[in-house]
């Protein structure tokens, strides 16, 4: 059998043969790809021509073809349907990646090349692919010695590993630790369709008996805010944020040294942490910008959740218990009904995934940019799970494929998440192809998917990323779709959620499953009335992620900690949110976000985007909303565009001014 890897897909938009891909294909493929992609740097080094823009530049764009398809398919695999053959491949292939990686930006000859290309003439995204190569060789250490390249490569190498074992050890624990229930009244106040689901759960995790409620990646667990039986909220709040802490699956050992060794590499590379290393490549101006922001932040946010907290006493103490931060979301949701007369729960029949999908998110993007959606029962996913969508413009012309992996299982990351699968490029004439996950629970066989509110919202979310992917239009793959900086990322997944409660759109989808009847108007007017109730908790709770993120990341070089746990709590004090009752979204030992993920010291993302959402929502709303020509006009000047202009020039181009921070803060109900 010929592996797969090693031709282009003749499959429509070169999606990968998923069908064809076996186990043992990956690793000779990637050894295959390395090998390729040396030797096709060795050609350019050694290119008697001068260096110029096309024999070095657009060379390195071209490389590594078999290594590029090995690995976006792998990674899209490992991250959704993780087995224990895929485990074993990611620990033997992540530090060969490293190793792999350094081969190129520790490459001398080639980086005297990149250097010598001349600027003069160059387009300006071919102008930018070359300030960004060189940027990318420097922070790679290209200019280091032969000694601190040697150390660049062992800290390079360990690292890979470690949040190889970090990611591995945390979807171990977070499936050992699902909540198994023996008596069916423990569950009392889920829905029937919730407990049919929980015990299908006990059933696949080889329980005779009983019911199991699996572990979502936050801290705050949807249960939590419907479960009447206080021990058993406690039980699963105990479940969610241990995580890590203790037993074979410990995390937070290795969270330790992950940070330890990435403060030695800043210290190599010329930066005092690494975090002011992150922040070179962002597009926040200092690591002092982004805490004068946080700073500004966590005062009024405490205050409202100190406020929340008051409210919320007064409901555990008539029913009985002083309130513990697992009272936390079902007080919550008592004075959310109290007071606005809303429920979230007993919204959940006008939320069926089918509906939502079809008549919510794709509906929108068809009123707002015109493309079309048709399923492709004929093209593979990576999982029976996995459905795939083809994308079309409003003439019919081709735009790309869509993956939806929606229901949680025991092989998959926990959270949600957009990712490539094949990216555009005119250099590579490669159309596009991208992914969205979620970790929706599996209903019981014959029974419909309902939604919670906030699932609604993360569809909606996960969706503007993947129109960020459909839509780009750049030449080099280095910048395509969501190929920018970690701290603008956000910024479009953000805007999307806006359409999730447009009254046009929310009437399309939000009608029950049994009955077809729409959700009630005054429903609809009493959520928007409630939509502050709360968010003193969760930007309260999202700050204490935020600067735990950066007190790991603002170590000095040569700190170890050897108690993670008491530096959580003194961060978190230190920062002003040390609140027993609002622990933070993430913890240390299930922080995958900054130690087996992209977002190390940049977790602060989520809010800077949020300043450039909040206004481009605003806009919108000056503009007429969910019109043709604004989309249109948020596709072509900023969409389409990925990393090929900076961002921020972009946005500027878009919403013709800087961002202003007014609209974040009105809606946090922080102004």
């Amino acid at each position: 059998m010929t592996n797969a890897f090693l031709t282009q897909s003749t499959l429509p938009y070169q999606l990968p043969p998923f069908a064809e891909i076996r186990d043992e294909d990956y690793l000779p493929a990637f050894k295959a790809g390395f090998q390729e992609q040396l030797e096709e740097i060795r050609e350019i080094t050694a290119n008697p021509e001068p260096a110029d823009f096309v024999n070095t530049i657009e060379a390195l764009e071209r490389s590594g073809r078999v290594l590029h398809r090995t690995a976006i398919a792998f990674f899209t695999v490992s991250a959704a349907h993780a087995t224990e053959a895929v485990q074993l491949i990611e620990q033997q292939v992540m530090p060969l990646m490293a190793e792999h990686q350094d081969a190129i930006y520790l490459n001398r000859a080639l980086w005297e090349r990149v250097q010598a290309v001349p600027e003069a003439g160059l387009e300006p995204e071919a102008l930018r692919l070359l300030s960004e190569y060189r940027k990318a060789f420097l922070r790679a250490g290209a200019d280091l010695d032969d000694a601190g390249q040697e150390r660049m490569r062992g800290y390079n190498r360990r690292l890979s590993e470690l949040s190889t074992a970090f990611s591995q050890r945390l979807l171990a624990d977070t499936n050992a630790r699902a909540l198994y229930v023996a008596d069916r009244g423990d569950l009392a106040g889920l829905g029937d369709d919730d407990i049919a689901a929980a015990a299908a759960a006990a059933r696949e995790a080889g329980h005779e008996e009983g019911y199991l409620l699996p572990l979502v990646l936050p801290t705050p667990q949807p249960a939590l805010a419907r479960l009447t039986n206080r021990d058993t909220r406690r039980r699963l709040f105990e479940a969610s944020t241990g995580r890590g802490f203790t037993g074979d699956n410990e995390t937070l050992s290795t969270a330790a040294e992950i940070a330890s060794l990435r403060a030695e590499r800043a210290r190599l590379l010329g930066f005092a942490t690494h975090a002011e290393y992150v922040l070179d490549s962002q597009t926040a101006p200092s690591l002092d910008a982004v805490r004068s922001m946080l700073d500004r932040l966590v005062p009024p946010a405490v205050r409202n959740a100190e406020a929340e907290a008051e409210q919320l006493r007064q409901v555990a103490r008539r029913e009985g218990f002083e309130l513990a931060p697992w009272d936390w979301a079902w007080c919550s949701e008592q004075v959310r009904r109290e007071k606005y007369d809303v429920d979230l729960a007993e919204l959940r029949p006008w939320f069926e995934l089918e509906r939502v999908l079809h008549d919510g998110v794709f509906r929108a993007a068809t009123r707002l940019y015109g493309i079309t959606f048709e399923e492709r029962t004929d093209l593979p996913g990576y999982h029976p799970d996995v459905r795939v969508w083809e994308v079309r413009n409003e003439d019919g012309s081709p735009l790309g494929l869509f993956l939806g992996d929606y229901y949680a299982r025991g092989t998959k990351n926990g959270g949600a998440w957009m990712n490539p699968v094949v990216e555009q490029s005119g250099l590579l004439d490669s159309p596009v192809v991208v992914a969205n996950n979620l970790n929706i629970s599996r209903p019981a066989d014959g029974e419909p998917t309902l939604l919670t509110f906030d699932e609604v919202n993360t569809l909606f979310h996960e969706f503007g990323h993947a129109l960020h992917g459909l839509f780009s239009n750049v030449r080099y793959p280095r910048f395509s779709g969501t190929s920018v900086p970690r701290d603008f990322v956000e910024y479009p997944s953000q805007v999307n959620e806006m359409w999730m409660l447009d009254p046009e759109i929310l009437a399309g989808f939000a009608r029950h499953y049994r009955t077809d009847e729409p959700l009630p108007r005054e429903a609809v007017d009493k959520v928007r009335a409630a939509q502050l109730w709360g968010e003193g908790f969760r930007t309260t709770e999202y700050l204490g992620a935020t600067l735990l993120d950066l007190a790991w990341h603002t170590l000095e070089p040569g700190t170890r900690v050897d108690d993670a746990a008491a530096f959580e709590a003194n961060a978190l004090k230190e920062a002003g949110l040390g609140l027993a009752l609002v622990p933070p979204r993430y913890r240390t030992g299930y922080f995958k976000h900054i130690f087996a993920s992209g977002y190390a010291a940049a977790y602060y993302a989520y809010i800077w985007s949020e300043v450039l959402d909040a206004d481009t929502v605003e806009w919108f709303t000056e503009n007429g909303g969910l019109l043709r020509e604004n989309g249109d006009r948020f596709r072509k000047l900023l969409l389409s565009r990925g990393n090929a202009m900076d961002p921020l020039e972009a946005f500027r181009e878009f919403r013709g001014r800087e961002a202003r921070i007014e609209p974040l803060l009105k809606r946090r109900g922080l102004d």
